[in-house]
C-alpha cells in the first residue's frame, strides 16, 4: 500500500472521530441525560481547551523522545476505550471529567497527523490537499453510518461516543501501519515548542499568527451558529433537511481540497492563496446578514470550502514551510493551538454570547445583527493582513519542501 493511500486512510479515521459525534452529541445530555445548556456548554469546550493544553505535550515527545506514528497509536487505543466508557455514563460531574481526559488525548493527534503527512510527503504543496480531502470525507462518512444505526434501530446519542470510540479503535491500529516518522535526530534543545514561540519573533509570523487567531475565533459562529440559522423563519429549512443541506459545505471543502488547493498553490503561491481565503470569510457573512433571498444563503455554504481551505488548510501548509526542521511537530502543535485551541473556545463562547445578546425574552433574533460580527471582524483581518503580510513564500517553500 503506498505512503499517500495510508496518509489518506489516517486522515479519514482522523476526522471521522470527531465527526461522528461533534455535529450531534449535544442531544443526547440535553433530552435523554437532561444536563443544562451550560452543562452541555461545557463539554463542548473542553476538546478547545484540551488543544490548548496538550498538542505541544504531544509534539514535544514525537519531536523529542518517540515516533509520530506511535505516539498517535497509543492515544487514539486509550481514548477509543475511554470513549466506549463514557457512552455509558449518565453523570454529568464524571462525564465532564472522562471526556476532558478523552480530549487531552485526542487534541495532539491533530498537529501529529499533519505533521506525518507534511514530512512523509515529497511535495507537501500539491499533495497535502489531497490528503487532507480525506478528512472530510470522513467526517461525511461518519454522520452518514450515524444515520443508517439510528434507522436499524440504534438508540440516539450515546451512540456518538460508541461509534467515534469504535473509529478511533481502529486508528489506533491503523496507525502501526504509517510510515515510520522518527525522533529527528538534529534536535538539541529539551523543550521543542520555546522554539516553536520563538518563531514569533518574525514579523510575519507574528502578524499571521493575530490573524489566525481571530479568524479562528469567527469560524465558531458558522460552526455553533448556522444550523438554527437555516432553520429560522428567514431562511425556513425544515430541520429535518439541514444536515443534508449542510452536506454542500463539505462537499466544497474536499472540491478546494482536492483540486483546487494543489493547483493553486505552486501556481500563485501561498500569499495569494491565504488572501483569497481570508476574503471569502466576511462575503460568506454578508451574505447571511443579508439573510435573502435564501438560496442564496444556501449556496453561500460553499463559501466553507474556500473559508476553511484556503485559509486553514494553508495556515498549516505555511507553518510546515517556515518551521526548522527539528521543530515541526511543534510548530504544526502551535498553530493548532492558536486556532482550533484559542480560537476556537474563544470563539464559541463569543459566539453564544453575541447571539444571547440580540436574542429577545420571547426568543426572536436579529441575525443580521449577528453575522454582521464576524463579517466587521473578518474585513478588519482582511485589511490587516493584505496591509502587514506581504512577503510571499512560494520560493523559500519550494526550498524547504525540496530540503
Amino acid at each position: 500500500m503506498s505512503v499517500k493511500v495510508r496518509l489518506g486512510i489516517m486522515m479519514f479515521l482522523q476526522y471521522a472521530i470527531w465527526g461522528a459525534w461533534s455535529p450531534v452529541l449535544s442531544a443526547y445530555p440535553e433530552n435523554t441525560l437532561h444536563f443544562s445548556g451550560m452543562q452541555i456548554g461545557v463539554i463542548y469546550s473542553l476538546l478547545p481547551l484540551a488543544t490548548i493544553i496538550a498538542p505541544f505535550i504531544g509534539g514535544q515527545f514525537a519531536d523529542r523522545y518517540f515516533s509520530s506514528e506511535k505516539v498517535i497509536a497509543v492515544l487514539q487505543l486509550i481514548g477509543g476505550g475511554l470513549l466506549i466508557y463514557i457512552s455509558r455514563l449518565t453523570d454529568y460531574t464524571a462525564m465532564m471529567w472522562l471526556f476532558f481526559l478523552y480530549s487531552l488525548l485526542y487534541a495532539p493527534t491533530m498537529a501529529l497527523t499533519n505533521s506525518i503527512a507534511f514530512i512523509n510527503m515529497k511535495d507537501s504543496e500539491k499533495e497535502f490537499g489531497q490528503v487532507r480531502v480525506w478528512g472530510t470525507i470522513g467526517w461525511i462518512v461518519a454522520g452518514l453510518l450515524l444515520t443508517g444505526w439510528r434507522y436499524l434501530g440504534s438508540a440516539p446519542g450515546a451512540d456518538t461516543l460508541l461509534l467515534a470510540g469504535i473509529f478511533s479503535l481502529i486508528m489506533g491500529l491503523q496507525s502501526f501501519t504509517l510510515p515510520h516518522t522518527p525522533p529527528q535526530k538534529n534536535a538539541a534543545k529539551p523543550w521543542a515548542f520555546i522554539e516553536a514561540l520563538k518563531m514569533l519573533k518574525d514579523r510575519n509570523v507574528l502578524i499571521f499568527t493575530i490573524i489566525a487567531f481571530v479568524v479562528a475565533t469567527e469560524l465558531m459562529f458558522y460552526y455553533v451558529l448556522t444550523a438554527p440559522f437555516l432553520e429560522s423563519s428567514i431562511i425556513g429549512v425544515a430541520k429535518e433537511n439541514t444536515p443534508m443541506v449542510m452536506v454542500i459545505a463539505q462537499a466544497a471543502e474536499i472540491l478546494v481540497l482536492a483540486f483546487l488547493l494543489p493547483w493553486a498553490l505552486p501556481k500563485y503561491g501561498i500569499r495569494t492563496v491565504l488572501t483569497i481565503g481570508i476574503l471569502a470569510w466576511p462575503l460568506r457573512y454578508i451574505i447571511f446578514a443579508i439573510g435573502s433571498p435564501a438560496w442564496l444563503v444556501i449556496a453561500s455554504l460553499s463559501l466553507h470550502g474556500f473559508c476553511f481551505v484556503f485559509f486553514f488548510a494553508a495556515a498549516f501548509i505555511y507553518f510546515d514551510t517556515i518551521a526548522p526542521s527539528d521543530i515541526r511537530n511543534s510548530a504544526q502543535s502551535f498553530i493548532t493551538l492558536v486556532t482550533y485551541g484559542l480560537g476556537n473556545y474563544v470563539g464559541s463562547l463569543f459566539a453564544g454570547w453575541i447571539k444571547s445578546m440580540f436574542t429577545t425574552s420571547q426568543g426572536v433574533t436579529n441575525w443580521t445583527n449577528v453575522f454582521l460580527v464576524p463579517c466587521a471582524l473578518t474585513i478588519l483581518c482582511a485589511i490587516a493582513f493584505l496591509a502587514f503580510f506581504r512577503i510571499d513564500t512560494r520560493r523559500n517553500a519550494a526550498k524547504t519542501v525540496k530540503a
